[in-house]
């Protein structure tokens, strides 16, 4: 059996950019928004605040050097940037060069495609484009491949049979991601590489690709078990309950919550214990915690009962899973530093280093 080594996915959206700044106003990053949530009822944990009030900003080394330090402490093998490419447009694409610069930081680290377009759904106009995906032909596909090519080369860049990983999120939405696989492969192999190997999420979307040309498939959680892996009654009182918030409730002004409620122990326990079929290699995800209401503020979706012994318990059982029955390689956790959707391993002035701490006693258990 392999040593199952932890990642977990990155949000770069900590620093400012011009896109942002016109979308969102002047100085928008990711703390933002997770400074200015308000608690929407009783005992409602917001505002996040990180430990010590640390707001780094992504474009200073010495707040990724930190990121990166405790990360290595606490057993994390590494980073998953999330990449957003638009036709050769980029954005948030400064903290992973600045890594690749500077070849002194030894730490692993892979790219996700978030191939989603921008709108403004954070306020639900979904039908405001911000930046729309767009994929483009056989040219743009190669120049992709080529701005990529010197991060596959790096050596901290992580591989699996001497190909490097990309993970796509949404690869429903290119229909012809045969080509682009085929492409690749034959670019890299002509670039002293074996090929890509390429992984597919499977996320909240109802029709995620099902190419055979993928290497391999993440659940993303919990997005995943929340919309594909329920039972149906469940679903059908969560939508009945979140109906009548949305009708009644909304007219009440102490009760400002329109959004959906979870039990954490139920969507954890739904990933540990439900079969999976093995037609194509699976890594197994696991997750912090979920609270987007930074973002969706009333129409957020919010778990209660989380504590870090709770995800302590759960992601040592996922990763003796993921060893004992998936010969997995690598486990993916939602998320490093997801601080408005409240999943999150950095230390927050609540629990401190705790949830790293059950994480670092979650691997080293499953070590022995």
């Amino acid at each position: 059996m392999k040593e199952v080594k932890v990642l977990a996915f990155y949000l770069p959206q900590f620093h400012e950019i011009l896109e942002n700044n016109k979308w969102w106003g002047d100085g928008f990053t990711e703390w933002t928004n997770t400074k200015k949530s308000k608690p929407l009822f009783k005992n409602h944990y917001q505002p996040r605040i990180p430990d010590n009030e640390k707001y780094y900003n992504l474009l200073n080394d010495n707040d990724r050097l930190w990121q990166i330090n405790i990360a290595k402490k606490y057993g994390l093998s590494g980073f998953v940037y999330y990449h957003y490419w638009f036709k050769g447009k980029m954005l948030l694409e400064k903290p992973a060069e600045l890594l690749l610069e500077n070849k002194s930081i030894d730490f692993p680290f892979c790219f996700a495609w978030a191939n989603e377009t921008w709108s403004r759904t954070w306020y639900g106009n979904n039908n405001e484009i911000l930046l729309e995906q767009d994929y483009g032909d056989n040219n743009d596909w190669e120049k992709h491949f080529y701005y990529l090519l010197d991060f596959f080369l790096d050596s901290r860049y992580i591989r699996i049979d001497n190909k490097p990983i990309f993970i796509i999120y949404k690869s429903s939405s290119i229909n012809f991601s045969d080509e682009i696989i085929g492409l690749w492969n034959n670019l890299a192999k002509e670039n002293n590489l074996d090929g890509i190997y390429f992984i597919n999420m499977l996320t909240g979307y109802e029709h995620d690709n099902k190419s055979k040309r993928f290497n391999a498939q993440i659940e993303f959680e919990p997005m995943y078990t929340l919309s594909h892996c329920l039972p149906n009654y469940y679903k059908i009182f969560n939508k009945i309950t979140y109906s009548f918030r949305h009708k009644v409730i909304k007219k009440i002004k102490s009760n400002p919550f329109l959004g959906k409620f979870y039990n954490y122990d139920l969507i954890w326990k739904n990933i540990i214990n439900r079969k999976r079929s093995n037609t194509k290699k699976t890594f197994l995800g696991a997750f912090v915690d979920w609270d987007n209401s930074p973002r969706k503020k009333e129409f957020a979706t919010i778990f209660y009962g989380a504590t870090p012994k709770k995800f302590y318990k759960y992601l040592y059982e996922q990763i003796k899973r993921s060893k004992e029955e998936y010969n997995s390689e690598f486990i993916f956790i939602n998320a490093w530093n997801e601080w408005s959707e409240g999943t999150y391993l950095e230390p927050d002035e609540k629990y401190e280093f705790s949830y790293l701490e059950g994480m670092k006693k979650a691997i080293d258990k499953n070590l022995l």
